[in-house]
């Protein structure tokens, strides 16, 4: 077994409540992506109700890495999530001690578990005893003007069998906006250099990608939002100036093939429903007019969404093409093609 999880510049996706389930990361990997996550799995729903809970954990034939991250406090229930995940084959076990969202937050569990360091390694041991999987965690900087209460803890985590730490640079109260505390992560990975630490916060392109590795040391990054809607991100850290953006013909075949996969995952009434989220951050930043993008809300059949696809391409904006956003070095851009 090799000592870290992934290899040197491992592009990760992070697992992402609502987003990360099987024709998410499909489309993701066609994008590059070879390191992903499940979503997000509540551990009390997971122990309550197994069968609603289950879809969470599909894995494709051809993913030959997927980790599953678990959340949750209560010490009778992690348990019992874990003994499910037992029966699964996940090339990681990730506990969750960042998610700021209130639903979470008001259960004590993610980041709100995480400012209280006794407790969370309590549960974290709780995981390493009973689970047969790997184990790492994801986190969030404790304070951004002392880095010494996040190492405690990513200490604490690591010695208690954490091959991995994901830290995600921003205080529990910021969610996913404002300055990443790069020097906060530098310190967690220079503190641990035995354990791997992976660098999450903030990257939407190359500019940032730069940033946060040469800020914190870290080889390793989690991307989240910034893959929202943007599969080909993997590719474009990867292949840096080779990199050729998708046309308006691969863009689409793309976004048709994700909510396919949607459809035949989940029906079509629920699919079309749950795709429109989805579909928003597609359209996001690549010129397309917002009359256009303000229909995504009522589409409710795939021949309605494929309709759709067919007049916003008609309807693209010309005037994109000599725009800042299509610029090399931009976020989210197209490439021109002759059709």
């Amino acid at each position: 077994m090799e000592r870290f999880p992934y290899p040197d510049d491992a592009l990760i996706l992070a697992p992402l409540s609502g987003y990360t389930d099987l024709p998410y990361r499909r489309a993701a990997r066609a994008g590059g992506c070879r390191y992903a996550f499940t979503e997000m799995v509540d551990a009390a729903s997971l122990a309550h109700a197994r069968k609603r809970s289950e879809g969470l954990l599909l894995r494709g034939a051809e993913e030959t890495f997927l980790g599953v991250q678990l959340v949750g406090a209560d010490h009778e229930f992690l348990k019992r999530a874990v003994d499910v995940l037992n029966e699964y084959e996940f090339s990681l076990l990730d506990f969750n001690l960042g998610c700021p969202v209130p639903k979470v937050a008001r259960k004590g569990a993610g980041a709100e578990l995480g400012r209280h360091r006794e407790a969370a390694l309590a549960c974290f041991a709780l995981l390493a005893e009973r689970s047969r999987h790997r184990l790492s965690a994801k986190i969030r900087i404790l304070d951004p003007g002392d880095p010494e209460p996040t190492v405690e803890l990513a200490r604490g985590l690591a010695a208690l069998g954490a091959c991995a730490i994901t830290v995600h640079g921003r205080v529990k109260e910021a969610f996913y906006s404002g300055p990443v505390a790069f020097h906060v992560i530098r310190a967690v990975r220079e503190a641990l250099p035995e354990v791997q630490v992976i660098a999450n916060g903030g990257v939407t392109g190359l500019e940032k990608y730069d940033q946060i590795r040469r800020e914190t040391g870290c080889r390793a990054v989690m991307l989240a939002r910034g893959a929202m809607g943007n599969p080909w991100l993997f590719r474009e850290l990867t292949e840096r100036e080779a990199f050729l953006p998708p046309t308006l013909r691969e863009w689409r075949a793309l976004v048709e093939e994700h909510v396919a996969g949607m459809v035949r995952l989940y029906g079509e009434e629920s699919a079309m429903r749950i795709s429109r989220k989805i579909l928003h951050d597609y359209f996001r930043g690549r010129g397309f007019h917002s009359e256009v993008r303000a229909k995504i809300s009522f589409l409710s059949t795939m021949e309605e969404f494929r309709s759709f696809l067919d007049c916003a391409v008609a309807a693209h904006a010309e005037s994109y093409w000599n725009s800042p956003n299509a610029a090399p070095g931009a976020e989210r851009r197209l490439r021109w093609e002759e059709i």
